[in-house]
Order: C-alpha cells, then structure tokens, then sequence
C-alpha cells in the first residue's frame, strides 16, 4: 500500500536541537512523514532504540508515540535530500579553533558541507531551513552555493528558523513556544516558502505565536537572545560578588528588582556561571560580527559578559581555596552535579568542568556525582581519570569528604538527608552552595560551615 503523507521533511542533524523538534512535528503532525538523518550511525541506532542519545524530560515518549509511524531516524543522507520537499538543515556550528576567528567565529565548515550535498543530491525544488545558530548573512551564502550547481531546473529557497529551546524543558518549550520565529528573503518565491513552514507550525501552535521578519533579522535574534539572557546571569553574578563583601543577600536583591515590571524576574539567579552549548558560543560570534563590522565598543561590552562568567567560576575556586584554610592538597571535594544545568545530561561548557579541572591542579581529590551526566563527565575528563572518581550515589560520593560544592540544580540535592551525609564526612565539613538550591540555615544548624553564592556565609569558627 502506497504511502500517503501529505508532506516529506527532512532534519540533517540529529542532535539536541534536529532530534526533539523533529520528534514533537511528527507527533503533532501524522499527516507528515519526518526522516532526521545523520553520518553518525551509533547516534542514529540509539535513536532508534530504548535509550536514545541525549536524555530530556518527555522526549521518549514523544518519539515512542510517532517512531516507526510518521517518524524515521537513517543514515542514509542522499535518498532522503532527494525524496524531501523540505529539508531542516541541524548540524553543529561550534566555535573556530583554527585560522581567522579562532576562539570566536562559527565554524561554518559542517553547514557548508551539507549544503553541497543537498546541491549535489536534489533532484527535485527544495525549501531549506536554516535551524542552526548561524552567524547574520549566512542564508546569502548557503543561497550563492546551492544556485551554483549545473542544473538550474532545481529551485532552492532559504528560510531562517532559529531555535529558543532550553535544555531540561526542550519539549514544553517546542510543545508551547513563546514564539516561532521564521526569516525569509521578501520575494514573492521566498513568501510562499515561509507560508509553508507557517502552515507546518500552525498545527498546534497559534498563529499569532508564529513571527515573520526578513531573513538577516531571524538570523541575528537567535545571537540576540541568547547574548540578553547571558548577560542578566552575569550581571546578577557580578553582584553576588559584592553582596559576599557587603553581607546583603542576593536573593533579596533579585526579588526586589525582579518585581520590577520593567525588568522581570527571569534569569535573575546568583550561581557558580552559566554553561551550554550556546550561551558562550553565540556570545563570541556576536562579538566577532561586531568587530568585523569595525564596531569595537559594542565588541567590547558583550565579551564582558563571557568574562564575568570565568571570573565567577574562579571566584568559586578561590571561595573554596581561602575557606578551607589556603589549601586544597589531599582533601575529598565533591561535586554534587556536573551536567551545565538539571534535567539533561549535557556538559557541554558546564561550570563544573572548569571546577573539577582546578580543584585538580590544586591537587584536591575530586569525586564527581551527577544522576544523568556521569559518562560525558568521564570524557570531558579523560585526561584527568587517574585523579578524579565518578560515583553515583551522592551518599557514598561524600563519604569521607572535606567538601561538598552543588554545580547542578538537581531537585535530589534539596531532599538528601543532610544529617547522614554530615557525619560520614571529615571534620570541619564544607558546603558550597554554587546554585543556592539548599537550606542554608539548617545545614549549618547540623553543623556544616555552608558558603552560599551572594550571601554571608554560615560558619563555626
């Protein structure tokens, strides 16, 4: 029996971002048939499988419900650029290490890949949509490669689509999205282009929730967002700073500016600094952007905000340097988390690698317990296995510690018995609160000496 899907999409790029977005249109949407393709092939099987790559609350059960359905995962790249009319294009676009821009620039080098193979496979017109976070003028790019190819039959039009996900709500946030935002070039092909990525959305989100710009405006929003919603944790950090000199209380603060209407309490937590795939990154290639366009003031005020974030997570170090009377040699520390926030198990720029890597230059010994995140832990740490231990169990991770500092929001951290883990610890015990997520009061009621982050801290002596 013949197929019969009213549409065929294509995602290149089955990561954080391609996989779930894709997963929740085909579940919203049977009437299409959705392939995400990738070269990894033992990225493709787990997707196809029980215990699929990348873990975030809800994604199973959204894949279960369209797998095998209207929802296929393959290797094979070139038959589906040909069989589908629109093609997502998902694939990482991490910083330059190399050549003009390196520690800044997006390293366009996997887009530009992709893009010749679409040129190289399609047979039939395409829409392309640009899901990856891609420096401003990009489409213009991708359009001048796909219009080079020899068959000028094969009509290509580049839609910009960026992603507003949060990893550990990625599937509320694309189930209900503040906004879905699509650029397209204002000509009469490109309009018609974007209506049909309108018309995919506005299966289940409503249209008035669904933004149109032109193409170079959607592609820097994504930049955008992301550099605003860093530099509110960096300012809020820079003033944990001095609410520790000053003995006020950050969260006091937050709550008090928060109420504001004009600034929102959103983003406003004090902590060790901020992590991710994104923040850093997009951040750097904002301010690359800025200083190829010779704007170098405007350069300047946003590589701050990455700044102030290394400061913070030094700062964190030197809090647990100073505390534990100027040494840190032979002492268990332990990490109470070690994914860059709760609900995933991404490390990607996660504080706490940054944490674990110094604590060993001071010759701590470091154990590292996390409920998701134990075994990107180990790699991002492979260089250091023979100094640091991975434990499960946040019980007999802290047995025997001087220290514990919490990295990871992880609700199990506020419902440990505190009591048992204080006394199986060495005396005077430490706690460095780097998320403010614990009672601070009744942890040094116990008898913790307790360091919170843009607080006085508790201690006996």
């Amino acid at each position: 029996m013949a197929e019969k899907f009213k549409m065929k999409i294509l995602c290149i790029g089955a990561g954080y971002v391609g996989g779930p977005t894709m997963a929740m249109i085909a579940h919203k949407c049977p009437q299409y048939k959705i392939v995400v393709v990738d070269i990894n092939k033992e990225k493709i099987d787990a997707w196809n499988s029980d215990e699929l790559p990348i873990y975030e609350p809800g994604l199973y059960d959204v894949v279960k419900s369209a797998r095998g359905r209207n929802l296929f995962f393959s290797t094979d790249v070139d038959k589906w650029i040909k069989e589908c009319s629109v093609i997502f294009v998902s694939v990482n676009t991490p910083t330059k290490t190399y050549g003009v821009g390196a520690g800044m620039a997006a390293d366009l080098m996997y887009w530009e890949k992709t893009a010749r193979r679409i040129l190289e496979c399609a047979e039939s017109d395409k829409i392309i949509v640009e899901k990856s976070t891609l420096p401003v003028k990009t489409a213009q790019a991708m359009e001048r490669i796909l219009n080079s190819g020899e068959n000028s039959r094969v009509k290509f039009e580049v839609l910009s689509n960026p992603e507003f996900l949060a990893e550990g709500t990625a599937m509320e946030d694309i189930k209900n999205p503040d906004r879905v935002l699509i650029g397209s070039m204002q000509t009469d092909s490109g309009i018609k282009a974007r209506d049909v990525l309108c018309e995919i959305y506005s299966n289940w989100v409503d249209k008035e929730k669904i933004l149109t710009s032109n193409i170079w405006s959607s592609e820097l929003s994504k930049l955008v967002a992301n550099a605003f919603l860093a530099q509110r944790i960096s300012s809020v950090n820079s003033i944990s700073a001095l609410c520790e000199k000053t003995d006020a209380n950050i969260d006091e603060i937050t709550n008090a500016i928060g109420t504001d209407t004009r600034i929102g309490n959103k983003f406003l937590k004090a902590s060790v600094g901020f992590g991710g795939s994104c923040f850093k990154k997009d951040i750097l290639n904002l301010v690359y952007i800025c200083r190829t366009y010779g704007l170098t003031e405007e350069a300047d005020y946003w590589e701050n905000v990455t700044k102030i974030n290394r400061h913070q997570k030094q700062r964190f170090v030197l809090k647990m340097l100073s505390s534990m009377f100027n040494t840190l040699a032979d002492k268990r520390i332990c990490l109470f988390g070690f994914a860059f926030k709760a609900d995933t198990g991404d490390t990607r720029e996660t504080p706490a690698l940054f944490v674990a890597k110094k604590l060993v230059e001071e010759n701590a010994k470091v154990i590292i317990t996390d409920p998701k995140a134990i075994s990107n832990a180990k790699s991002d740490l492979s260089d250091y296995s023979l100094k640091i231990e991975y434990i499960v169990d946040p019980y007999e991770a802290a047995d025997k510690s001087h220290a514990i500092a919490i990295m990871t929001e992880w609700s199990l951290y506020k419902e440990l018995d505190y009591e048992k883990i204080f006394s199986s610890m060495e005396k005077p015990a430490f706690i460095f609160d780097g998320r403010n997520i614990v009672d601070h009061k009744k942890l040094y009621n116990i008898g913790f000496n307790v360091y919170p982050t843009g607080k006085s801290p508790l201690t006996h002596f």
